[in-house]
C-alpha cells in the first residue's frame, strides 16, 4: 500500500525512494573509488578497535548534502558526523560503511545504509553494496532488490525450526557476560553459523538464504535502516526482549514466526539461567 506522510516538505514513497538511491549514488563514488586501496585507517575507540576512513567520513557527507538539498527541515542522524536535529519528526540515518572492518579487508560484504524514520519508527531504507552492484530498497512496505539495476526475486525463506536454522552474526566477541552464554546455547542448535557478514546478512535473510541474525552492541545506525527491508521481505526483527529495534543494542532478526519465537525463548531461557 502507498504511504503519503504529512511533511512540512512533503513526502511520498516516490520521493522517499528517489532520495534513497540518489543518496546511494552519491556515496559510491567515495567508497568503491576506494575499496581494495591501502587506505590510511583511523581508530575510533582508545581500547579496541574501531576503525574509520576517509571514505566513511566522505561518504556521510555526500549523503547528508542530497538529503539537506531535498528536506532541510528533516533531521540527519550520521555514524561519522554529528546529528543534525530539527524540529520535524523525520529523521534520516545514514550508515556510509556498514563493517568498515570487511571493507579495509578487501571483502565485500560492507554496504551503504541510508533509511528514514518517522517519530522513531524506520519506514524505509536502503542496503547498497556496489562492488556486487546489488541493491535492496524497502519504502511503502515494498521490497525491491535488484543487482547491476536488474530485478531480483526476494523474499525469506519458511525455516521454522532452529535446527535447521542458517544463523549469523557478525562477532561474537560482541557478546559479554549472560548474552555470550544465550548465544553459545543458541549458536549450538542451530544448523550452521556464518560470522562477520555486517548488514549484508541481514539482507541475505531478506533474500532467503540466511535464516536468523543475532546480534549485540548494535548502533540504531547498524539496524535502523535494515528493518523496512527485512519486513518487506515478510521476516521478523525485534530485540531479544521483543520491542522495537530501531534504537540498536540486541537484535535478532528471522524469517518466520516460528523461528523468531524458538530463538527468543533459547535466548531467554540462557540469560535466566546466568
Amino acid at each position: 500500500m502507498s504511504m503519503t506522510i504529512s511533511s512540512p516538505t512533503g513526502l511520498t514513497d516516490q520521493t522517499i525512494a528517489e532520495t534513497l538511491i540518489a543518496g546511494a549514488n552519491a556515496a559510491r563514488a567515495s567508497t568503491l573509488g576506494r575499496f581494495r586501496t591501502q587506505l590510511a585507517v583511523d581508530n575510533k575507540f582508545s581500547s579496541g578497535f574501531d576503525p574509520v576512513t576517509e571514505a566513511d567520513r566522505e561518504a556521510e557527507m555526500r549523503i547528508r548534502e542530497v538529503i539537506a538539498a531535498r528536506f532541510p527541515d528533516h533531521g540527519i542522524i550520521g555514524e561519522e558526523w554529528d546529528t543534525k536535529d530539527t524540529a520535524t519528526r523525520f529523521n534520516w540515518i545514514i550508515d556510509p560503511i556498514d563493517g568498515t572492518r570487511a571493507f579495509i579487508s578487501g571483502v565485500p560484504v560492507w554496504g551503504t545504509l541510508i533509511g528514514l524514520t518517522h517519530e522513531g519508527r524506520a519506514i524505509a531504507g536502503l542496503m547498497e553494496q556496489p562492488y556486487t552492484g546489488e541493491r535492496w530498497l524497502a519504502v511503502g512496505g515494498r521490497l525491491e532488490h535488484t543487482r547491476n539495476d536488474q530485478p531480483v526475486p526476494t523474499a525469506v525463506s519458511t525455516v521454522t525450526k532452529l535446527s535447521q536454522a542458517r544463523t549469523s552474526t557478525t562477532d561474537p566477541g560482541l557478546f559479554s557476560g549472560p548474552q555470550l552464554s544465550a548465544w553459545t546455547q543458541l549458536s549450538a542448535r542451530a544448523l550452521q553459523v556464518r560470522y562477520g557478514l555486517d548488514c549484508y546478512a541481514y539482507c541475505l535473510l531478506a533474500s532467503g538464504h540466511i535464516d536468523l541474525v543475532v546480534e549485540a552492541g548494535l548502533k540504531d545506525v547498524d539496524i535502523a535502516p535494515l528493518i523496512p527491508i527485512i519486513e518487506a521481505a515478510g521476516g521478523i526483527v525485534t530485540t531479544w526482549d521483543g520491542g522495537r529495534a530501531e534504537r540498536g543494542g540486541t537484535c535478532i532478526a528471522a524469517a518466520t514466526e516460528q523461528l523468531h519465537e524458538e530463538a527468543m525463548r533459547v535466548l531467554r531461557d540462557a540469560m535466566l539461567d546466568q
